[in-house]
């Protein structure tokens, strides 16, 4: 389907119309970042990356060929990644090496301690914080974002909002019990 049908109401600042792309929209920008997962904030960068189609959306131009607006959409995420990237200074990942990783992938047996501080900072986080991350956590990537954003009564962006922050939250918690992120993770 070429999403680009939205695109003359988004030119002319029509929200519901930026929702109803942003929801077809969402996956393939964020599949085409899979292979910056191990080595950025992703979902970060998905976020970015939509607020700025949506700021150059009235200044797009087509070039006649299906999904334009969505081509766009990716271009910025993948150099946003990059950029990212070349900040930190990590490398991405194949797509190959991620599946292979995920295939020879022995599970740990979870730090007992580590899982008591992160329950309970978990269970300092606002409510709804708290329910976003438990959404995503609880679906195990099985459903995207607006099908969670939507059995929670949110909209997308205010869910993403609320997991972002629940994260933010939860990780200066962890810092302030004196877990260290960075060597829990391997990092």
């Amino acid at each position: 389907m070429d999403l680009d049908v939205h695109l003359s109401a988004i030119v002319h600042g029509d929200k519901v119309s930026f929702a109803r792309w942003l929801t077809s929209a969402e996956r393939p920008v964020r599949d085409s970042l899979r292979s910056f997962a191990r080595v950025i904030d992703v979902e970060a960068v998905l976020q970015e990356a939509l607020l700025r189609v949506w700021q150059v959306a009235p200044r797009f131009e087509s070039d006649g060929r299906p999904n334009g607006l969505l081509r766009l959409g990716v271009r910025i995420a993948r150099n946003l990644a990059v950029s990212e990237v070349r900040r930190t200074r990590a490398t991405p990942t194949d797509h190959e090496d991620l599946e292979a990783l995920v295939e020879h992938a022995t599970p740990s047996a979870p730090d007992p301690i580590l899982r008591q501080a992160i329950e309970a900072c978990r269970d300092k986080l606002p409510a709804k914080p708290r329910q976003a991350l438990d959404a995503r956590l609880a679906s195990g990537g099985g459903h995207d974002d607006t099908e969670l954003a939507t059995s929670l009564g949110m909209k997308l962006n205010t869910f993403l909002q609320n997991f972002t922050r629940a994260r933010q939250l939860l990780a200066e918690c962890l810092k302030k019990g004196g877990v260290v992120l960075d060597e829990e993770l391997g990092a």
